[in-house]
């Protein structure tokens, strides 16, 4: 039986956060779920319609097109291009959210993720100022999260998956899957060819940015060194 007194004292702003993501995406023609929009050429005429209406497009941000499209960066995190992209997404956000929301407070933790993927999103569309691409997801605000994380818990430990280890369940110290994860986007941004594509620049930026905040903002704290998180980090990034 769920005890709501229990769920009241856990990562609400987390828990809600992911909710708000997957009920937008259930209910929006990306999903498939709603016949209402169609199939074919109809359903991707909504789709691409429902990308342009909350989606960030970086030139018409930078230009400032409308009140609108400034809230477009906040408006952004919340849509999905699919369910790969969600549920990625939301995996990391349950693995890393909770304990951070639980470190910074319920409020702290809602103000600083939402402020962290704006920022990220911006930079974002700043760095690729001309472009008329749509750039939707959490992804930014959710790298503030790891960034944080990192700082905060040094030395917790998730058990992660990796391909190239055929898929086995291995524990790692968050710090080391982290910094892996960083330096795969910078390689990836690197590499990435001419105009948007994947926002690894926005996961960059937000990652940086939340390392930064928790550092500045507990630096005269104490982080947490012991092992008292891990049994809340093991899920699989």
């Amino acid at each position: 039986m769920i005890s709501w007194r229990r769920l009241a004292r856990g990562p609400v702003v987390t828990y809600g956060l992911i909710g708000v993501c997957v009920l937008a995406f259930l209910l929006s023609p990306v999903s498939g779920l709603r016949p209402g929009y169609g199939d074919g050429d109809a359903l991707r005429a909504a789709q691409s319609a429902y990308f342009e209406r909350w989606g960030v497009i970086p030139d018409q941000l930078m230009r400032g097109a409308s009140a609108r499209t400034l809230l477009t960066p906040l408006t952004a995190l919340f849509v999905h291009g699919g369910w790969l992209h969600l549920l990625g997404n939301m995996l990391f956000l349950h693995v890393f959210g909770a304990m951070t929301e639980e470190r910074m407070g319920r409020a702290h933790f809602l103000l600083f993720s939402l402020g962290v993927g704006y920022l990220a999103l911006f930079a974002y569309a700043a760095a690729n100022a001309g472009s008329a691409q749509t750039l939707v997801g959490a992804s930014g605000a959710i790298s503030g999260v790891l960034g944080a994380f990192l700082y905060l818990f040094p030395r917790a430990r998730v058990t992660s998956l990796f391909p190239f280890l055929l898929f086995l369940p291995l524990r790692f110290p968050a710090w080391s899957v982290l910094i892996f994860w960083f330096a795969l986007q910078w390689l990836a941004l690197r590499g990435a060819g001419e105009g948007p594509g994947v926002a690894y620049l926005a996961h960059l930026v937000g990652f940086g940015a939340g390392f930064c905040y928790a550092w500045v903002r507990y630096w005269r704290t104490d982080r947490v060194h012991g092992q008292t998180g891990a049994t809340e980090g093991e899920r699989q990034p």
